[in-house]
């Protein structure tokens, strides 16, 4: 998989500055890794679940799905690209 860089100027203007940019995006790539754990497990359960005498099968059904999510994009890209497209919504808490 490539590497692909990001331009943290352009963060700049989607928020205060750039440290509340990047922590925004970070919270929403948490959330996106969170829900990719969810779906990987659920993926998971019934090949977990299934017992059969031969373990080359089911190892190969656990590889094509982890291989499957390894080919997606990472969180942190994808809530970059979020941020980017203005498809994030934020707001600050009062103050008490």
């Amino acid at each position: 998989m490539a590497l692909e860089t990001i331009d943290l100027a352009k963060f700049e203007k989607y928020a205060e500055n750039l440290y509340e940019a990047v922590v925004i995006a970070s919270k929403r790539a948490r959330q996106i890794n969170d829900e990719l754990k969810m779906e990987l497990s659920q993926r998971l359960e019934p090949v977990i679940a299934k017992e059969t005498e031969d373990d080359t099968i089911m190892n190969q059904d656990k590889l094509n799905i982890s291989l499957e999510f390894e080919k997606r994009p990472k969180p942190t890209l994808e809530a970059a690209k979020e941020l980017e497209e203005s498809k994030l919504s934020f707001r600050y808490r009062d103050k008490i």
